[in-house]
Protein backbone atom coordinates (compact mmCIF):
# COMPACT_ATOMS: atom_id res chain seq x y z
CA UNK A 1 0.00 0.00 0.00
CA UNK A 2 0.96 3.35 -0.34
CA UNK A 3 1.16 4.59 2.81
CA UNK A 4 3.87 2.43 3.50
CA UNK A 5 5.92 3.96 1.43
CA UNK A 6 9.28 5.47 3.14
CA UNK A 7 8.12 9.37 2.13
CA UNK A 8 10.01 10.46 5.45
CA UNK A 9 12.92 9.03 4.22
CA UNK A 10 13.26 9.74 1.11
CA UNK A 11 12.10 13.77 1.30
CA UNK A 12 14.81 13.57 3.91
CA UNK A 13 16.88 12.74 0.59
CA UNK A 14 15.55 15.00 -1.61
CA UNK A 15 15.49 18.43 0.45
CA UNK A 16 19.21 19.09 0.11
CA UNK A 17 18.59 19.15 -3.55
CA UNK A 18 14.62 20.29 -3.68
CA UNK A 19 14.39 22.81 -0.42
CA UNK A 20 10.77 23.33 0.38
CA UNK A 21 9.88 21.66 -2.31
CA UNK A 22 10.61 17.71 -1.30
CA UNK A 23 8.04 16.79 1.03
CA UNK A 24 5.64 17.29 -2.27
CA UNK A 25 7.85 15.33 -3.83
CA UNK A 26 7.87 12.41 -1.97
CA UNK A 27 4.28 12.33 -1.79
CA UNK A 28 4.36 12.15 -5.71
CA UNK A 29 6.50 9.59 -5.80
CA UNK A 30 4.77 7.49 -2.98
CA UNK A 31 1.65 7.74 -5.49
CA UNK A 32 3.99 6.36 -8.27
CA UNK A 33 5.21 3.84 -6.63
CA UNK A 34 1.38 2.86 -5.88
CA UNK A 35 0.04 3.46 -8.97
CA UNK A 36 3.24 1.20 -10.46
CA UNK A 37 2.34 -1.66 -8.07
CA UNK A 38 -1.56 -1.38 -9.44
CA UNK A 39 -0.49 -2.27 -12.66
CA UNK A 40 1.73 -5.23 -12.16
CA UNK A 41 3.49 -6.79 -15.00
CA UNK A 42 6.25 -9.77 -15.68
CA UNK A 43 7.15 -11.81 -13.20
CA UNK A 44 9.55 -10.41 -10.67
CA UNK A 45 13.11 -10.69 -10.48
CA UNK A 46 14.75 -14.17 -8.83
CA UNK A 47 14.60 -13.45 -4.95
CA UNK A 48 17.81 -14.29 -2.93
CA UNK A 49 21.83 -13.59 -3.09
CA UNK A 50 23.71 -13.63 -6.80
CA UNK A 51 25.43 -17.27 -6.46
CA UNK A 52 27.99 -18.88 -8.29
CA UNK A 53 25.71 -19.93 -11.17
CA UNK A 54 25.01 -16.46 -12.18
CA UNK A 55 27.06 -14.94 -15.44
CA UNK A 56 25.55 -12.40 -17.32
CA UNK A 57 26.34 -11.54 -21.10
CA UNK A 58 27.12 -8.44 -22.18
CA UNK A 59 25.62 -7.24 -25.45
CA UNK A 60 24.13 -4.92 -28.46
CA UNK A 61 20.64 -6.22 -29.44
CA UNK A 62 21.49 -6.88 -32.71
CA UNK A 63 25.34 -8.19 -32.57
CA UNK A 64 24.01 -11.43 -33.57
CA UNK A 65 21.85 -10.99 -36.97
CA UNK A 66 20.66 -13.75 -39.53
CA UNK A 67 19.14 -11.50 -42.08
CA UNK A 68 15.57 -12.75 -41.36
CA UNK A 69 14.31 -12.34 -37.92
CA UNK A 70 14.48 -9.51 -35.44
CA UNK A 71 17.67 -9.91 -33.80
CA UNK A 72 16.36 -9.79 -30.57
CA UNK A 73 15.07 -13.17 -31.70
CA UNK A 74 18.09 -14.67 -32.79
CA UNK A 75 19.78 -13.24 -29.99
CA UNK A 76 17.26 -15.74 -28.19
CA UNK A 77 18.12 -18.51 -30.57
CA UNK A 78 21.73 -18.48 -29.91
CA UNK A 79 21.20 -18.31 -26.09
CA UNK A 80 19.19 -21.25 -26.15
CA UNK A 81 20.95 -23.71 -28.70
CA UNK A 82 24.63 -22.75 -27.67
CA UNK A 83 24.86 -20.68 -23.82
CA UNK A 84 21.99 -23.11 -22.47
CA UNK A 85 21.99 -22.75 -18.59
CA UNK A 86 25.59 -21.45 -18.50
CA UNK A 87 24.41 -17.54 -19.23
CA UNK A 88 22.19 -17.01 -16.12
CA UNK A 89 21.43 -13.14 -17.69
CA UNK A 90 21.76 -11.05 -20.25
CA UNK A 91 22.50 -7.60 -20.78
CA UNK A 92 20.94 -5.74 -23.51
CA UNK A 93 22.53 -2.31 -24.20
CA UNK A 94 20.23 0.28 -25.07
CA UNK A 95 17.44 -0.98 -27.28
CA UNK A 96 15.45 1.80 -27.98
CA UNK A 97 15.24 4.30 -31.15
CA UNK A 98 18.33 6.37 -30.74
CA UNK A 99 20.18 8.76 -33.50
CA UNK A 100 23.64 8.15 -32.66
CA UNK A 101 26.59 7.19 -30.35
CA UNK A 102 25.21 3.47 -30.66
CA UNK A 103 22.22 3.34 -28.97
CA UNK A 104 22.82 6.11 -26.24
CA UNK A 105 21.38 9.04 -27.78
CA UNK A 106 17.68 7.77 -26.97
CA UNK A 107 14.87 9.29 -28.73
CA UNK A 108 12.38 7.17 -27.14
CA UNK A 109 12.67 5.41 -23.66
CA UNK A 110 9.60 3.47 -23.93
CA UNK A 111 9.75 2.11 -27.44
CA UNK A 112 11.80 -1.04 -28.46
CA UNK A 113 13.99 0.04 -31.85
CA UNK A 114 11.35 -1.95 -34.01
CA UNK A 115 15.21 -3.19 -36.25
CA UNK A 116 16.07 -5.02 -33.26
CA UNK A 117 12.26 -6.38 -31.86
CA UNK A 118 9.61 -5.33 -29.52
CA UNK A 119 8.62 -5.34 -25.64
CA UNK A 120 7.41 -9.12 -26.84
CA UNK A 121 10.84 -10.16 -27.59
CA UNK A 122 12.36 -8.46 -24.50
CA UNK A 123 9.71 -9.82 -22.23
CA UNK A 124 10.26 -13.81 -23.85
CA UNK A 125 14.35 -13.21 -22.98
CA UNK A 126 13.49 -12.09 -19.52
CA UNK A 127 11.34 -15.05 -18.95
CA UNK A 128 14.09 -17.69 -19.86
CA UNK A 129 16.89 -15.10 -18.12
CA UNK A 130 17.69 -12.21 -15.68
CA UNK A 131 17.15 -9.44 -17.98
CA UNK A 132 19.57 -6.15 -17.70
CA UNK A 133 18.30 -3.14 -19.48
CA UNK A 134 20.19 0.15 -19.48
CA UNK A 135 18.85 3.62 -18.31
CA UNK A 136 20.34 6.18 -20.43
CA UNK A 137 19.27 9.02 -18.01
CA UNK A 138 22.07 11.59 -17.98
CA UNK A 139 20.98 12.57 -21.25
CA UNK A 140 18.58 12.92 -24.25
CA UNK A 141 18.69 12.71 -28.29
CA UNK A 142 18.54 15.84 -29.33
CA UNK A 143 15.58 14.78 -31.54
CA UNK A 144 13.94 13.38 -28.69
CA UNK A 145 10.23 14.61 -27.88
CA UNK A 146 11.19 15.93 -24.45
CA UNK A 147 13.98 18.03 -26.67
CA UNK A 148 12.05 19.09 -29.24
CA UNK A 149 9.72 20.54 -27.19
CA UNK A 150 11.98 22.43 -24.77
CA UNK A 151 12.83 24.03 -28.29
CA UNK A 152 9.84 25.09 -29.33
CA UNK A 153 9.05 26.93 -25.66
CA UNK A 154 6.70 24.50 -24.39
CA UNK A 155 6.28 25.65 -20.70
CA UNK A 156 6.04 21.79 -19.23
CA UNK A 157 10.13 21.58 -20.34
CA UNK A 158 11.58 24.11 -19.96
CA UNK A 159 13.35 23.40 -17.42
CA UNK A 160 14.41 19.87 -18.52
CA UNK A 161 17.69 20.98 -20.30
CA UNK A 162 20.42 23.01 -18.74
CA UNK A 163 21.51 27.02 -20.60
CA UNK A 164 24.34 28.25 -20.28
CA UNK A 165 25.44 30.92 -17.78
CA UNK A 166 27.14 33.56 -19.32
CA UNK A 167 28.56 34.40 -15.18
CA UNK A 168 29.04 30.65 -14.68
CA UNK A 169 32.30 28.97 -13.69
CA UNK A 170 32.52 26.30 -15.60
CA UNK A 171 36.37 25.39 -15.60
CA UNK A 172 36.66 22.50 -13.73
CA UNK A 173 34.32 20.27 -15.39
CA UNK A 174 35.36 17.27 -15.77
CA UNK A 175 35.06 16.34 -19.83
CA UNK A 176 34.90 12.27 -20.93
CA UNK A 177 35.43 13.68 -24.46
CA UNK A 178 37.71 16.07 -25.97
CA UNK A 179 34.30 18.09 -27.46
CA UNK A 180 32.66 21.36 -26.19
CA UNK A 181 30.46 21.52 -23.02
CA UNK A 182 27.36 23.72 -24.58
CA UNK A 183 26.09 23.27 -27.80
CA UNK A 184 23.96 25.98 -29.61
CA UNK A 185 19.86 25.19 -31.04
CA UNK A 186 17.81 26.91 -32.59
CA UNK A 187 14.73 27.62 -30.21
CA UNK A 188 11.79 29.39 -30.19
CA UNK A 189 13.02 32.71 -28.86
CA UNK A 190 16.18 32.44 -30.67
CA UNK A 191 19.47 30.54 -30.23
CA UNK A 192 19.85 28.29 -26.79
CA UNK A 193 23.18 27.43 -25.90
CA UNK A 194 22.49 23.87 -23.92
CA UNK A 195 24.98 21.36 -21.97
CA UNK A 196 25.96 18.40 -23.95
CA UNK A 197 28.68 16.39 -21.98
CA UNK A 198 29.21 13.64 -24.55
CA UNK A 199 28.28 15.02 -27.84
CA UNK A 200 25.91 17.70 -29.28
CA UNK A 201 23.05 15.02 -30.02
CA UNK A 202 22.58 13.85 -26.30
CA UNK A 203 21.13 16.56 -23.88
CA UNK A 204 21.81 16.76 -20.66
CA UNK A 205 18.62 16.29 -18.45
CA UNK A 206 18.58 19.00 -15.17
CA UNK A 207 18.17 16.59 -12.54
CA UNK A 208 17.58 20.14 -10.47
CA UNK A 209 13.83 19.77 -11.76
CA UNK A 210 11.16 18.50 -9.64
CA UNK A 211 9.58 17.09 -12.75
CA UNK A 212 12.59 15.93 -14.75
CA UNK A 213 13.48 13.92 -11.80
CA UNK A 214 9.90 12.37 -11.69
CA UNK A 215 9.90 11.42 -15.30
CA UNK A 216 12.99 9.41 -15.26
CA UNK A 217 11.87 7.80 -11.54
CA UNK A 218 8.58 6.76 -13.82
CA UNK A 219 10.40 4.95 -16.67
CA UNK A 220 12.91 2.96 -14.17
CA UNK A 221 9.80 1.83 -12.02
CA UNK A 222 8.27 0.97 -15.59
CA UNK A 223 11.61 -0.49 -16.96
CA UNK A 224 11.24 -2.90 -13.79
CA UNK A 225 7.73 -3.79 -14.63
CA UNK A 226 8.72 -4.62 -18.14
CA UNK A 227 11.18 -7.10 -16.68
CA UNK A 228 13.87 -5.85 -15.99
CA UNK A 229 16.15 -7.51 -13.39
CA UNK A 230 18.86 -5.49 -12.64
CA UNK A 231 18.60 -1.48 -14.36
CA UNK A 232 22.02 -0.35 -15.63
CA UNK A 233 22.30 3.73 -14.68
CA UNK A 234 24.53 4.65 -17.58
CA UNK A 235 27.08 7.64 -16.72
CA UNK A 236 25.30 8.24 -13.75
CA UNK A 237 27.56 10.02 -12.12
CA UNK A 238 27.34 13.11 -14.61
CA UNK A 239 23.51 13.20 -13.81
CA UNK A 240 23.77 16.38 -11.20
CA UNK A 241 25.67 19.24 -12.27
CA UNK A 242 26.39 22.31 -10.08
CA UNK A 243 28.47 25.31 -11.64
CA UNK A 244 32.12 26.04 -10.36
CA UNK A 245 32.53 21.93 -9.19
CA UNK A 246 33.67 19.07 -11.25
CA UNK A 247 30.15 18.15 -12.05
CA UNK A 248 30.92 14.42 -11.55
CA UNK A 249 29.57 12.36 -8.34
CA UNK A 250 28.68 15.64 -6.80
CA UNK A 251 26.10 14.30 -3.39
CA UNK A 252 23.57 14.85 -5.42
CA UNK A 253 24.21 12.19 -7.68
CA UNK A 254 24.39 9.59 -5.18
CA UNK A 255 21.30 11.12 -3.51
CA UNK A 256 19.77 10.53 -6.64
CA UNK A 257 20.42 6.95 -6.68
CA UNK A 258 20.11 6.49 -3.29
CA UNK A 259 16.02 7.96 -4.15
CA UNK A 260 15.68 5.62 -6.98
CA UNK A 261 16.95 2.25 -5.04
CA UNK A 262 14.45 3.39 -2.14
CA UNK A 263 11.66 3.18 -4.98
CA UNK A 264 12.77 0.67 -6.87
CA UNK A 265 12.87 -0.98 -3.96
CA UNK A 266 9.21 -0.38 -2.36
CA UNK A 267 8.34 -1.23 -5.96
CA UNK A 268 8.96 -5.15 -4.97
CA UNK A 269 9.79 -6.91 -7.86
CA UNK A 270 13.49 -7.03 -6.48
CA UNK A 271 15.05 -5.16 -9.50
CA UNK A 272 18.81 -4.57 -8.66
CA UNK A 273 20.48 -1.53 -10.06
CA UNK A 274 24.07 -1.25 -10.88
CA UNK A 275 25.80 1.92 -11.43
CA UNK A 276 28.06 3.02 -14.29
CA UNK A 277 30.85 5.58 -13.62
CA UNK A 278 34.47 5.48 -15.01
CA UNK A 279 36.12 6.85 -12.61
CA UNK A 280 38.44 6.54 -10.11
CA UNK A 281 38.26 3.25 -7.45
CA UNK A 282 37.41 5.46 -4.24
CA UNK A 283 35.17 7.44 -6.40
CA UNK A 284 33.80 4.31 -7.69
CA UNK A 285 33.58 2.09 -4.44
CA UNK A 286 31.39 5.23 -3.25
CA UNK A 287 28.11 4.49 -4.97
CA UNK A 288 27.27 1.53 -2.87
CA UNK A 289 26.92 3.73 -0.27
CA UNK A 290 26.39 2.34 3.27
CA UNK A 291 23.81 -0.45 1.20
CA UNK A 292 21.37 2.08 -0.03
CA UNK A 293 22.29 2.74 -3.12
CA UNK A 294 23.39 0.43 -5.77
CA UNK A 295 23.25 -3.04 -5.48
CA UNK A 296 26.00 -3.56 -8.02
CA UNK A 297 28.96 -1.52 -9.07
CA UNK A 298 31.18 -1.65 -12.42
CA UNK A 299 34.69 -2.62 -10.97
CA UNK A 300 35.91 -0.32 -13.62
CA UNK A 301 39.64 -1.34 -12.94
CA UNK A 302 40.10 -4.94 -13.53
CA UNK A 303 39.93 -4.96 -17.44
CA UNK A 304 43.05 -2.71 -17.24
CA UNK A 305 44.72 -4.15 -14.21
CA UNK A 306 44.28 -7.80 -15.93
CA UNK A 307 45.82 -6.37 -19.38
CA UNK A 308 48.95 -4.97 -17.63
CA UNK A 309 49.16 -8.17 -15.87
CA UNK A 310 49.85 -9.90 -18.89
CA UNK A 311 51.45 -7.25 -20.62
CA UNK A 312 54.03 -6.84 -18.11
CA UNK A 313 54.28 -10.56 -17.24
CA UNK A 314 53.53 -9.14 -13.79
CA UNK A 315 50.29 -10.02 -11.32
CA UNK A 316 51.79 -7.81 -8.65
CA UNK A 317 49.71 -4.73 -9.27
CA UNK A 318 46.81 -6.99 -9.51
CA UNK A 319 47.23 -9.08 -6.90
CA UNK A 320 48.16 -6.06 -4.95
CA UNK A 321 44.58 -4.27 -5.54
CA UNK A 322 42.66 -6.97 -4.77
CA UNK A 323 44.27 -7.76 -2.19
CA UNK A 324 43.22 -3.57 -0.91
CA UNK A 325 39.52 -4.58 -1.78
CA UNK A 326 39.54 -6.83 1.39
CA UNK A 327 40.39 -3.28 3.31
CA UNK A 328 36.58 -2.22 2.15
CA UNK A 329 34.09 -5.23 2.73
CA UNK A 330 30.73 -4.79 0.92
CA UNK A 331 27.69 -4.25 2.70
CA UNK A 332 25.07 -7.22 2.62
CA UNK A 333 22.71 -7.98 -0.81
CA UNK A 334 25.78 -5.80 -2.13
CA UNK A 335 28.39 -7.29 -5.29
CA UNK A 336 30.97 -5.97 -7.78
CA UNK A 337 29.73 -5.82 -11.30
CA UNK A 338 33.00 -7.99 -12.51
CA UNK A 339 34.16 -7.38 -16.70
CA UNK A 340 37.15 -7.45 -18.77
CA UNK A 341 35.56 -6.10 -22.16
CA UNK A 342 32.55 -4.39 -22.67
CA UNK A 343 31.08 -2.01 -25.80
CA UNK A 344 33.28 0.63 -24.62
CA UNK A 345 36.65 0.80 -24.24
CA UNK A 346 39.37 -0.19 -21.88
CA UNK A 347 39.22 2.53 -19.57
CA UNK A 348 42.56 4.22 -18.05
CA UNK A 349 40.83 7.03 -15.45
CA UNK A 350 40.05 3.62 -12.75
CA UNK A 351 43.75 3.16 -12.65
CA UNK A 352 44.61 6.58 -11.46
CA UNK A 353 46.33 5.98 -7.97
CA UNK A 354 47.19 2.14 -9.03
CA UNK A 355 49.04 2.53 -11.78
CA UNK A 356 51.60 4.78 -12.86
CA UNK A 357 52.18 7.01 -15.68
CA UNK A 358 54.79 4.85 -16.98
CA UNK A 359 52.55 1.86 -16.49
CA UNK A 360 49.66 3.49 -18.73
CA UNK A 361 52.04 4.10 -21.20
CA UNK A 362 53.01 0.70 -21.85
CA UNK A 363 49.24 -0.14 -21.93
CA UNK A 364 48.72 2.42 -24.49
CA UNK A 365 51.99 1.63 -26.47
CA UNK A 366 50.84 -2.39 -26.55
CA UNK A 367 47.07 -1.20 -27.57
CA UNK A 368 48.64 0.62 -30.51
CA UNK A 369 51.45 -2.38 -31.50
CA UNK A 370 47.97 -4.61 -31.78
CA UNK A 371 45.96 -2.75 -34.27
CA UNK A 372 44.51 -0.57 -31.28
CA UNK A 373 43.45 2.80 -30.99
CA UNK A 374 43.49 4.99 -28.16
CA UNK A 375 40.57 7.97 -27.00
CA UNK A 376 41.42 11.12 -25.04
CA UNK A 377 39.80 13.57 -22.70
CA UNK A 378 40.37 17.38 -22.22
CA UNK A 379 42.03 17.92 -18.80
CA UNK A 380 41.69 21.52 -17.41
CA UNK A 381 44.47 23.59 -17.91
CA UNK A 382 46.23 20.44 -19.23
CA UNK A 383 46.89 18.57 -22.91
CA UNK A 384 44.19 16.03 -23.60
CA UNK A 385 44.87 12.60 -21.47
CA UNK A 386 44.51 8.77 -22.93
CA UNK A 387 41.00 7.90 -21.25
CA UNK A 388 40.38 4.59 -23.25
CA UNK A 389 42.10 1.86 -25.08
CA UNK A 390 39.72 0.95 -28.18
CA UNK A 391 40.70 -2.56 -29.31
CA UNK A 392 39.50 -6.09 -28.51
CA UNK A 393 40.04 -7.84 -25.67
CA UNK A 394 41.15 -10.81 -27.42
CA UNK A 395 43.79 -8.84 -29.55
CA UNK A 396 45.05 -6.18 -26.91
CA UNK A 397 45.98 -9.98 -25.39
CA UNK A 398 47.69 -10.84 -28.24
CA UNK A 399 51.99 -11.40 -28.33
CA UNK A 400 54.42 -11.17 -32.13
CA UNK A 401 54.42 -14.71 -33.59
CA UNK A 402 51.34 -16.35 -31.14
CA UNK A 403 49.61 -18.78 -32.50
CA UNK A 404 45.84 -18.71 -32.58
CA UNK A 405 45.75 -21.64 -30.12
CA UNK A 406 48.08 -19.69 -27.79
CA UNK A 407 46.01 -16.37 -28.10
CA UNK A 408 42.83 -18.40 -27.04
CA UNK A 409 44.68 -20.09 -24.46
CA UNK A 410 45.83 -16.26 -22.96
CA UNK A 411 42.77 -15.14 -23.06
CA UNK A 412 40.92 -18.11 -21.82
CA UNK A 413 43.71 -17.60 -18.47
CA UNK A 414 42.20 -13.33 -18.36
CA UNK A 415 38.85 -15.32 -17.96
CA UNK A 416 39.88 -17.62 -15.35
CA UNK A 417 40.81 -14.12 -13.42
CA UNK A 418 37.63 -12.83 -14.15
CA UNK A 419 35.56 -15.90 -13.54
CA UNK A 420 37.54 -16.70 -10.17
CA UNK A 421 36.96 -13.25 -8.56
CA UNK A 422 34.19 -12.46 -6.17
CA UNK A 423 32.04 -10.70 -7.78
CA UNK A 424 29.32 -11.21 -10.56
CA UNK A 425 30.67 -11.72 -13.72
CA UNK A 426 29.55 -10.28 -16.98
CA UNK A 427 31.10 -11.28 -20.53
CA UNK A 428 30.53 -9.48 -23.45
CA UNK A 429 29.14 -11.01 -26.46
CA UNK A 430 32.42 -10.35 -28.40
CA UNK A 431 34.90 -12.14 -26.04
CA UNK A 432 32.43 -15.06 -25.49
CA UNK A 433 32.75 -15.33 -29.34
CA UNK A 434 36.58 -14.42 -29.74
CA UNK A 435 36.07 -11.06 -32.57
CA UNK A 436 38.74 -9.62 -33.43
CA UNK A 437 39.69 -5.83 -34.27
CA UNK A 438 36.97 -4.46 -36.48
CA UNK A 439 39.17 -2.29 -38.31
CA UNK A 440 36.46 -1.82 -41.20
CA UNK A 441 33.69 -0.54 -38.48
CA UNK A 442 36.06 2.28 -37.47
CA UNK A 443 36.85 3.18 -40.85
CA UNK A 444 33.45 3.29 -42.19
CA UNK A 445 31.94 5.25 -39.22
CA UNK A 446 35.05 7.65 -37.79
CA UNK A 447 34.21 6.21 -34.36
CA UNK A 448 36.75 4.44 -32.36
CA UNK A 449 34.90 2.48 -30.44
CA UNK A 450 33.12 0.41 -33.04
CA UNK A 451 36.50 -1.34 -33.48
CA UNK A 452 34.78 -3.72 -30.66
CA UNK A 453 30.87 -3.32 -32.08
CA UNK A 454 31.29 -5.86 -34.80
CA UNK A 455 27.48 -7.05 -36.64
CA UNK A 456 28.12 -11.04 -35.91
CA UNK A 457 26.50 -12.80 -38.87
CA UNK A 458 24.50 -16.03 -36.99
CA UNK A 459 25.45 -18.99 -39.98
CA UNK A 460 28.95 -17.98 -39.34
CA UNK A 461 28.84 -18.52 -35.68
CA UNK A 462 26.69 -21.33 -36.28
CA UNK A 463 29.00 -23.21 -38.36
CA UNK A 464 32.45 -22.04 -36.57
CA UNK A 465 30.61 -23.14 -33.68
CA UNK A 466 29.38 -26.83 -34.82
CA UNK A 467 32.57 -27.33 -36.41
CA UNK A 468 34.83 -27.08 -33.28
CA UNK A 469 37.62 -25.28 -35.23
CA UNK A 470 38.90 -22.12 -35.18
CA UNK A 471 39.82 -19.27 -32.70
CA UNK A 472 36.00 -18.75 -32.10
CA UNK A 473 35.03 -21.83 -31.04
CA UNK A 474 38.46 -22.50 -29.04
CA UNK A 475 37.49 -19.31 -27.00
CA UNK A 476 33.73 -20.36 -26.80
CA UNK A 477 33.99 -23.75 -25.55
CA UNK A 478 37.33 -22.60 -23.18
CA UNK A 479 35.02 -20.00 -21.25
CA UNK A 480 31.37 -21.82 -21.47
CA UNK A 481 33.63 -24.89 -20.23
CA UNK A 482 35.09 -22.49 -16.96
CA UNK A 483 31.62 -20.73 -16.37
CA UNK A 484 30.00 -24.89 -16.07
CA UNK A 485 32.75 -25.60 -13.79
CA UNK A 486 32.45 -22.52 -11.20
CA UNK A 487 28.19 -22.86 -11.38
CA UNK A 488 28.96 -26.56 -9.23
CA UNK A 489 31.38 -24.15 -6.31
CA UNK A 490 30.13 -22.45 -3.41
CA UNK A 491 33.98 -21.06 -3.12
CA UNK A 492 33.44 -19.18 -6.10
CA UNK A 493 30.19 -17.30 -5.18
CA UNK A 494 29.95 -13.61 -4.97
CA UNK A 495 30.15 -12.62 -0.94
CA UNK A 496 32.56 -15.59 -0.70
CA UNK A 497 35.80 -15.10 1.19
CA UNK A 498 38.50 -13.17 -0.79
CA UNK A 499 42.19 -13.15 -0.46
CA UNK A 500 45.32 -12.99 -1.66
CA UNK A 501 48.34 -15.34 -1.60
CA UNK A 502 52.12 -14.78 -1.81
CA UNK A 503 53.58 -17.57 -4.56
CA UNK A 504 55.21 -15.43 -7.46
CA UNK A 505 54.48 -11.84 -8.65
CA UNK A 506 53.77 -13.77 -11.96
CA UNK A 507 50.91 -15.75 -10.52
CA UNK A 508 47.95 -13.92 -10.02
CA UNK A 509 46.93 -16.01 -6.87
CA UNK A 510 43.68 -15.40 -4.72
CA UNK A 511 42.10 -17.69 -2.48
CA UNK A 512 37.94 -17.87 -2.83
CA UNK A 513 35.54 -19.02 0.27
CA UNK A 514 36.30 -21.09 3.69
CA UNK A 515 39.39 -23.66 3.95
CA UNK A 516 37.58 -25.47 6.33
CA UNK A 517 34.64 -26.15 4.00
CA UNK A 518 36.87 -26.33 0.62
CA UNK A 519 38.24 -23.55 -0.87
CA UNK A 520 39.25 -22.64 -4.22
CA UNK A 521 42.63 -21.01 -4.72
CA UNK A 522 42.42 -19.24 -8.15
CA UNK A 523 46.41 -19.30 -9.99
CA UNK A 524 47.17 -17.63 -13.14
CA UNK A 525 50.41 -17.68 -14.74
CA UNK A 526 50.34 -14.23 -16.52
CA UNK A 527 54.11 -14.34 -17.91
CA UNK A 528 55.58 -16.09 -20.76
CA UNK A 529 57.71 -18.16 -18.40
CA UNK A 530 57.51 -21.42 -17.54
CA UNK A 531 57.18 -21.51 -13.45
CA UNK A 532 57.19 -24.12 -10.79
CA UNK A 533 55.19 -22.80 -7.76
CA UNK A 534 55.65 -24.33 -3.90
CA UNK A 535 51.71 -24.97 -3.26
CA UNK A 536 51.53 -25.09 0.48
CA UNK A 537 48.74 -28.02 0.38
CA UNK A 538 47.28 -30.45 -1.74
CA UNK A 539 43.76 -30.44 -4.18
CA UNK A 540 42.40 -30.91 -7.01
CA UNK A 541 42.85 -28.69 -10.24
CA UNK A 542 39.23 -27.74 -11.21
CA UNK A 543 40.11 -26.96 -14.57
CA UNK A 544 42.01 -29.75 -15.84
CA UNK A 545 41.19 -32.36 -12.86
CA UNK A 546 44.57 -33.11 -12.19
CA UNK A 547 45.45 -34.40 -8.13
CA UNK A 548 47.67 -31.89 -7.34
CA UNK A 549 50.58 -32.88 -3.46
CA UNK A 550 52.07 -29.79 -1.89
CA UNK A 551 55.07 -28.77 -3.02
CA UNK A 552 56.30 -27.43 -6.57
CA UNK A 553 53.76 -27.41 -9.03
CA UNK A 554 54.29 -26.35 -12.56
CA UNK A 555 52.93 -23.58 -14.71
CA UNK A 556 52.78 -23.06 -18.10
CA UNK A 557 52.73 -19.78 -19.69
CA UNK A 558 49.52 -18.70 -19.21
CA UNK A 559 48.19 -20.85 -17.26
CA UNK A 560 45.09 -20.92 -15.24
CA UNK A 561 44.22 -23.71 -12.22
CA UNK A 562 41.73 -23.65 -9.83
CA UNK A 563 43.05 -25.55 -7.04
CA UNK A 564 40.34 -26.89 -4.63
CA UNK A 565 41.45 -27.57 -1.42
CA UNK A 566 40.35 -30.33 1.46
CA UNK A 567 39.14 -29.48 4.42
CA UNK A 568 42.47 -31.15 6.28
CA UNK A 569 44.33 -28.30 4.83
CA UNK A 570 45.53 -25.57 6.75
CA UNK A 571 45.83 -22.15 4.72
Amino acid sequence: MADAFPADTLERLLYPLYGDSAPALAARVATLVERHRAQGGGPPAPSGRLDQRDVMLITYGDSIQDGERPPLRVLADFLDRYAGSSISAVHILPMYPSTSDDGFAVSDYRAVDSSLGDWQDIRALSLKRSLMLDAVVNHVSASSPWFRAFLRGDARYSGYFIRRDPDADYSAVVRPRALPLFTDFDGADGRVSVWTTFSHDQVDIHFGNPDAFLDILDLLLYYARMGAAFIRLDAVGFIWKEAGTDCINRPGAHALVKAFRLALDALGRGTRLITETNVPHDQNVAYFGRGDEAHLVYQFPLPPLTLHAFVSGSAAILNAWVASLGTEPLPPSCAWFNFLASHDGIGLRPTEGILSDADRALLVDACLDRGGLVSYREVPGGQPQPYELNISYLDALGLPGLSEAGLARRFAAAHAILLGLDGLPGIYVHSLLGTRNWILGVQESGIKRRINRKKLVYADIRSALDSGRGIRADVFKRIIAMIDIRSREPALAPGAGQRTLKLDDRLFSVLRGDPIDGAVAVLVNVSTDSLSVNLPWSGVDLLSGERLDAGPVPFGPAEARWVKTTGENQI
